[in-house]
């Protein structure tokens, strides 16, 4: 197998997320979280999926952050292995440690907190919105995308507040992000551009080496095209409305992750 999608009790987006990675030919299972890390070891490459793992307790992420497996996945991170976070798995992620600026420390200089709106919470959010990425070149995950590119994604969560101790923490963690823009691609830090408060608009990180990527929506949810609502005001949008169903916006994603695997095999 290539990819491990590491499921945990209230992981509810492992099934569409190994149906994207089988989509462009990558070989996926869900792989439990406390299933043998020998077993775990023979896969290239790993996803943690959306949902709500052990209840998000404390936490979003945090519980599930403590167990061994995130050490195994630390490990892999640091060995140059592909790790993909999603939503859920982007707040793991996050919480381990592995996005800090000293991941042998395993400080946690990222956090998610609940989505706040005019510093008021407002609950969780299910809605469209647009992203671009910074220095796409930079990551693994987003190498076939342009800077220029505002691209429809979903978003599902109820703590997507990227919070950080600074900009320079945040420049210096990654040069590739996920920015929440307009459909125009202008950044607009108020609501509901920025749907949930995160600073700088940031809506997902890669770490400095490009082989981790960590984001709060879901490209799961835009492999195809009629995943995208034919509301949306957007000559992406447009493409759906001219009965283009197939290529959807993120398939990108997964297909860089594909090839990624075949260089280093």
């Amino acid at each position: 197998m290539n990819v491990a999608v590491i499921q945990f009790p209230g992981s509810n987006c492992e099934y569409e997320t190994v149906a994207s990675l089988k989509e462009v030919g990558i070989e996926a299972a869900i792989v439990p979280w406390n299933s043998n890390l020998s077993y775990v070891a023979s896969f290239k490459g790993f996803v943690l999926p959306g949902g709500f793992s052990f209840q998000d307790r404390v936490r979003a992420g945090v519980v599930s952050s403590k167990l061994p497996i995130l050490d195994f996945i630390k490990e892999k991170a640091r060995d140059g292995f592909p790790i993909l976070g999603i939503c859920n798995g982007c707040q793991i992620l996050a919480e381990s440690g592995i996005l800090s600026v000293d991941t042998a420390q395993s400080n946690v200089d990222v956090a998610l907190s609940p989505n706040m709106k005019e510093s008021t919470y407002h609950g969780f959010v299910c809605d469209w919105v647009y992203v671009k990425i910074t220095n796409p070149q930079d990551s693994l995950f987003t190498r076939y995308f342009n800077d220029t590119d505002v691209i429809p994604i979903q978003i599902n969560h109820g703590e997507g507040n990227f919070k950080f101790l600074n900009q320079d923490i945040a420049n210096s963690i990654s040069s590739t992000q996920l920015i929440y823009t307009n459909e125009n691609g202008d950044v607009i830090n108020n609501y509901p551009i920025n749907p949930n408060g995160s600073d700088y608009n940031i809506a997902g990180l890669s770490n400095k080496q490009g082989n981790v990527f960590a984001m709060m929506p879901h490209p799961e949810r835009g492999m195809f095209w009629y995943h995208v609502p034919r509301y949306l005001n957007h000559d992406m949008a447009n493409q759906r409305r001219d009965g283009c169903l197939e290529e959807g916006p993120w398939r990108k994603m997964f297909e860089s992750l594909r090839d990624y695997i075949k260089e280093i095999s």
